[in-house]
C-alpha cells in the first residue's frame, strides 16, 4: 500500500534536498512550524521508507575520479535479481538503478582518471552480468541539478 505524503511532507523533503545538514529548529522556521512537528514528520517518513537516505553530491574531478554511467542492455530472461545483488557487492559502484526502455540497468560507477583503469573496471563488470547483451557508456562531466522531490 503506498504511503500518503501531504504539501508539509514536500515542502520538508524539498528543503533537505537542498540541504540535509539543516537541523530541526531551521526547519521549523522555514516552514513556519515547531521543532516537535518537523521531528515527528521526519520519524514519519523515515519509518515509512519515504526519506531512504540522507546523502551529498560529491565533486569526482576534484577528487581526481571520474563518474560514469553503464546502461546495460540484457538478454531476455536473465536473472535481473541475481545480477542486481552480484553488482551491490562491488564497492565501485555507487548507483545502481533499474531502468525500462533500451537498457534493464544503469549503473553508476567512480573510478580513477586513467583509462585503462575505466577500461579494466568495466570490463571486470561486464564479466559479472550474466545475460548482458549490450551496454552504453557515459562519462560523466558534472552533475548540473540533482534534485528529486
Amino acid at each position: 500500500m503506498k504511503k500518503k505524503i501531504d504539501k508539509f511532507d514536500l515542502q520538508i523533503m524539498k528543503i533537505l534536498a537542498k540541504n540535509s545538514r539543516i537541523n530541526y529548529r531551521q526547519l521549523a522556521e522555514l516552514l513556519n512550524t515547531t521543532r516537535q512537528r518537523v521531528s515527528r514528520r521526519l520519524e514519519k517518513l523515515e519509518r515509512e521508507g519515504i526519506i531512504k537516505k540522507y546523502t551529498i553530491i560529491p565533486d569526482f574531478d576534484r577528487l581526481g575520479y571520474t563518474y560514469v554511467a553503464i546502461g546495460l542492455s540484457l538478454k531476455p530472461g536473465a536473472p535481473v535479481d541475481k545480477i542486481i545483488e552480484t553488482l551491490k557487492e562491488d564497492e565501485e559502484i555507487k548507483v545502481i538503478q533499474r531502468a525500462i526502455g533500451y537498457h534493464q540497468l544503469i549503473v553508476h560507477i567512480v573510478a580513477p582518471k586513467n583509462m585503462k583503469e575505466i577500461e579494466r573496471k568495466i570490463h571486470e563488470l561486464s564479466k559479472k552480468v550474466e545475460g548482458l547483451e549490450s551496454y552504453d557508456i557515459s562519462f560523466v562531466t558534472d552533475i548540473v541539478k540533482f534534485e528529486l522531490v
